[in-house]
């Protein structure tokens, strides 16, 4: 499921028009992005946590040429889904 699939279906679900759904998804995935470029984690009770991790500059190497690199170090987002979405999923 894209982005446009997910307000498709929440738009249909709620009764509210595509456009407005749309711009309501947009906002929340923004709201979230930010919370986590700020370091913050996001908790969704009986959803999951999303939270963003530094991950340290390590050594790897160039598979086709067998160099040694330096991976520069980064941040990257995590979720961890929550006990309601593992439920769900499990059946």
């Amino acid at each position: 499921m894209n982005k446009r699939e997910l307000a498709d279906a929440v738009a249909a679900q709620v009764g509210r028009p595509r456009a407005e759904v749309a711009a309501t998804v947009d906002a929340v995935f923004a709201t979230i992005t930010a919370a986590l470029a700020r370091g913050e984690k996001v908790a969704i009770s009986g959803f999951g946590n999303f939270d963003s991790r530094r991950v340290a500059e390590r050594l790897g190497r160039n598979p086709r040429t067998g160099e040694t690199v330096t991976v520069p170090a980064r941040t990257s987002a995590r979720f961890k889904a929550g006990a309601g979405l593992k439920s769900a999923l499990t059946g």
